[in-house]
């Protein structure tokens, strides 16, 4: 993205034409409107940047078929230099040539054709450097299929486009609109442009359309067409007096057969412009984040440093990307409201008018078209005014945060306090501030350009949140993404026919179809290509409905990047949803589910006794919970903030997810029987995101992380080659199956197993460390006990009290299997149930010599209703070889 430099945002507004209500595709499915078509091709025109071209930023959708675009702007233009009527020197009429000729190479390189080349939509800068604007209308239209007007204008078309004339589909189901015009219409148009540059006026302007046109149709029966333009405008002298290197060009641009006009590219290097040529370096684009070229910046900065910060919030506009200023400007704002304000925008699109005609004795009736429905090409320029006072007092530091500063993040940073209470407030609220959102926009920006060097640096900033416009590449930071992305993508063979095609065309079209941006028909082709290439790259696994879901996030947040939104997904997969795509998965999912309902009895085991008594266990709701990871459950905007924590946390977070939900619906859940639950799931309620988000980190919390263990989960990652930094970002949130195992560590149960018993299982391990420290935790670390707080661990020896008495864990207490429990199933009194019963609450550890006894002493508790309750794996002997047993000392 090009920086802003002395560039203004510009706004402006075309109808896409209206499709009729009861025609619809060959699919049975209703026609995509043309304004989501537009907004579909669109995209790609963001990802198109060059220093001659004016950057596309943005494009939304309005009422009745309104799209408003926002892109780099510039007052000046070569229309000014016309009405001044005065012929523009030759050295600048090369230059100007030079740089068109540029813009018009790249875009061809990129399959772009401008058709719409005129002098008000060539600008200059204020250094006087030429900037194509409005050149991706033709692309964006469908070649002008998919609009009222033509796309170009009459004086500036070559003869090809005009004998071609303008020709609109019947057929509305039909893709295929008519022929686009060749690169080589923009040299013609070009052309004309300049002999306009050099004669000091406009030509082919003051006669009737008609006439014109067929002026330039018979321009291919002469041999010398500036000869003849020169003549006819009465500019022939002007003409003769031109050197003779501008006159070979004009001669070159306005060739009337294509076949004999010369491309872009091909008349940079021709020897009519090389005295130009050596005065511009040829345009490299920047290295991306992710390929194989090395990237570099320079990072020098001045001894003193605060002579740099000086005036830095008004140099914010000068260094940063359109897009970053855009934001902030959207921030708080309506595009569209603005527009309405310049009176761009008529409000008269909802009203009933009276078509025109004419009646049998010539009488005219009815009203006139509406021609606010036609082009406009007036460009609004977006105020910056306001956004210059907002951001006029924020510190020039903020500009450069010091990112080895350890408390460079907001919670605990150096930044303002008005930025620290801020970072307190609800997410949607710091989304929609602009100081908040410029710092973590800026401090994001410049985490990901040191990436992967500063990876942990990003996990912990993303911690606090993460700022919408830099999401795609922040979860590719955090799912571990590196390398030359697109080659390894490009190397899939996405278009040989698959038996798995026609479920994938099938998915798409019912795939969160709300989104706009999905539901073109750009978003079909690239949902299609991206999950086709996961298909073939995965040959041991299968395409299951589910899949599209999945891959929606990753797709809309990388949309014009199609390599990391399959990089995204096939690290995302291994992580959270390891063999969920086998082709017989129901051994995985059913050991998923049953973890599942463990850490429902763990953490809230009121409801799951409720809900395993009325007999409405997972396998009826949670499997789409946990096949698409909620992206079946929610929309994308929550997807994206439900996300944002969960790629934070390890393969164990989903479960809190899961549980959390429940936990907002736990009223209604415990009012209902079995078929209200069904039908309270069949649609789900609204559920609060950020509620979610916050008691799923609190259960997080209080889990350990042994108890979510699974044997068909990601078996552990080869250690880091010579000691290299792990690409775990950190311990929190590591999986338990990554960690080194030992003879302390839990060991496999199967499947017919563990579904007998009700609460958890952790592993010796876990309860050393639960006995040292608070727990393990997602957003705060952990720190160890003092004597003044109260312990969070109870552990309980349900052994006789021989074999307690001959070593036992140091602080547990001793209530034997046999005798805990009376005839109707309440706890028996004594010293130490009442101990049992004052650690209600906190994390009970069940120990026994016995498996069976554990679980079934635990599923005793849940019944009576204690919360995290769990067993330890393995039992009392795992813990003998660890020397932790103590003896109680003889009493004399």
């Amino acid at each position: 993205m090009l920086p802003l430099k002395d560039a203004e945002i510009g706004a402006f507004t075309f109808f896409a034409s209206a499709l009729p209500h009861d025609v619809c595709g060959s699919n049975g499915l209703p026609l995509t409107p043309n304004s989501i078509k537009i907004l579909g091709r669109f995209q790609i025109l963001k990802a198109v940047t060059h220093p001659r071209l004016c950057q596309y930023i943005d494009i939304t959708r309005g009422k009745h078929e309104r799209l408003v675009v926002v892109a780099e702007h510039y007052e000046n233009s070569l229309e000014e230099l016309l009405k001044e009527g005065n012929p523009v020197s030759c050295a600048k009429i090369l230059h100007i040539a030079y740089e068109a000729l540029e813009g018009l190479e790249y875009m061809n390189k990129h399959g772009l054709v401008h058709r719409a080349l005129s002098p008000q939509n060539i600008l200059m800068d204020r250094e006087g450097h030429i900037k194509l604007a409005k050149f991706g209308l033709y692309h964006m239209t469908a070649h002008g299929a998919d609009v009222d007007f033509p796309i170009g204008y009459p004086s500036y078309l070559a003869p090809e486009v005009i004998a071609q004339g303008i020709r609109k589909p019947t057929d509305h189901s039909q893709s295929e609109k008519c022929l686009p015009s060749g690169p080589k219409s923009d040299v013609w148009s070009l052309g004309i442009i300049l002999f306009e540059l050099c004669v000091g006026r406009k030509v082919l302007q003051n006669i009737d359309l008609s006439e014109r046109l067929k002026f330039i149709i018979t321009l291919g029966c002469v041999d010398d067409i500036v000869t003849v333009l020169a003549e006819e405008h009465g500019c022939h002298d002007t003409i003769k007096e031109l050197p003779e290197n501008i006159i070979a060009l004009l001669r070159k641009c306005l060739s009337f057969q294509p076949s004999q006009r010369p491309t872009a590219a091909a008349l940079l290097h021709d020897s009519v412009l090389s005295t130009v040529s050596p005065l511009h370096k040829p345009y490299q684009r920047p290295a991306s984040l992710f390929s194989s070229s090395l990237r570099c910046a320079d990072l020098t900065l001045p001894e003193d440093i605060s002579e740099l910060c000086k005036g830095l919030p008004s140099k914010f506009f000068f260094f940063k990307s359109l897009a970053s200023v855009h934001v902030c400007v959207c921030v708080g704002g309506n595009l569209e409201i603005e527009i309405l304000m310049k009176k761009i925008i008529s409000c008269r699109g909802g009203t009933l008018c009276i078509v025109n005609f004419l009646l049998e004795d010539g009488e005219s009736f009815g009203q006139g078209r509406d021609r606010s429905f036609l082009l406009d090409h007036t460009t609004v320029t977006l105020s910056l005014c306001q956004l210059r006072n907002r951001l006029k007092d924020v510190a020039g530091e903020t500009f450069y945060p010091l990112l080895e500063d350890d408390q460079s993040s907001l919670p605990q940073s150096s930044s303002s306090n008005e930025l620290s209470a801020a970072a307190a407030l609800p997410l949607i609220i710091r989304e929609r501030d602009t100081e908040y959102q410029l710092h973590r926009i800026i401090l994001f920006d410049r985490l990901l350009k040191a990436y992967p060097y500063k990876k942990n640096q990003v996990w912990k900033e993303a911690r606090v949140d993460v700022p919408p416009p830099v999401r795609g590449l922040t979860w590719a930071a955090l799912l571990g993404v590196e390398g030359d992305i697109q080659a390894r993508y490009d190397a899939i063979d996405k278009d040989t026919p698959i038996p798995t095609d026609r479920q994938i065309e099938v998915d798409i079209p019912r795939c969160h179809q709300y989104d706009e941006l999905l539901s073109s028909p750009e978003g079909h082709t690239k949902f299609r290509r991206v999950l086709k290439a996961w298909v073939v790259s995965h040959p041991n696994l299968v395409y299951w409905q589910g899949l599209d879901s999945l891959c929606a996030p990753f797709l809309y947040l990388n949309f014009n990047n199609e390599a990391l939104a399959y990089a995204c997904m096939s690290a995302f997969i291994p992580k959270y949803l390891y063999n969920f795509f086998l082709k017989d998965n129901s051994h995985v999912i059913q050991e998923y589910l049953t973890v599942f309902s463990q850490m429902i009895a763990f953490h809230d085991p009121e409801l799951s006794n409720h809900l395993n008594e009325i007999g409405f266990i997972p396998d009826l709701y949670a499997i789409p919970w946990f096949l698409t990871m909620f992206t079946h459950v929610f929309p994308l905007h929550k997807i994206f903030h439900l996300w944002d924590t969960l790629l934070l946390g390890n393969s164990s977070f989903p479960f809190c997810i899961g549980v959390a939900i429940l936990q907002q619906l736990r009223d209604r859940l415990l009012a209902n029987g079995f078929n209200e639950c069904i039908l309270l799931f069949s649609d789900l309620p609204e559920v609060d995101i950020e509620r979610c988000v916050r008691e799923s980190i609190n259960l997080f919390c209080w889990t350990p992380k042994s108890a979510t263990y699974r044997q068909h989960g990601q078996p552990p990652k080869p250690a880091p080659e010579n000691g290299g930094v792990s690409r775990t970002a950190s311990y929190y949130s590591a999986d338990y199956q990554d960690m080194p195992k030992t003879d302390l560590s839990r060991e496999a149960v199967k499947l017919i197993e563990l579904k007998t018993e009700v609460t958890p299982r952790i592993s010796a391990e876990d309860l050393i460390d639960l006995c040292e420290l608070t727990g393990p935790c997602l957003y705060k670390t952990p720190t160890k006990k003092t004597k003044s707080s109260k312990p969070k661990l109870l552990v309980v020896d349900i052994r006789n009290s021989e074999d307690f008495n001959r070593g036992h864990i140091s602080g547990s207490i001793n209530i034997p299997y046999s005798l805990a429990f009376g005839a109707d199933g309440d706890l028996v009194q004594c010293a130490a149930t009442t101990t049992l019963q004052s650690f209600k609450g906190r994390v009970i550890v069940i120990v026994g010599l016995v498996m069976k006894n554990a679980a079934s002493f635990a599923a005793h508790l849940v019944k009576l209703g204690y919360p995290r309750v769990c067993i330890l794996d393995g039992g009392i002997n795992k813990m003998k070889p660890t020397g932790l047993l103590t003896v109680p000392s003889p009493q004399i």
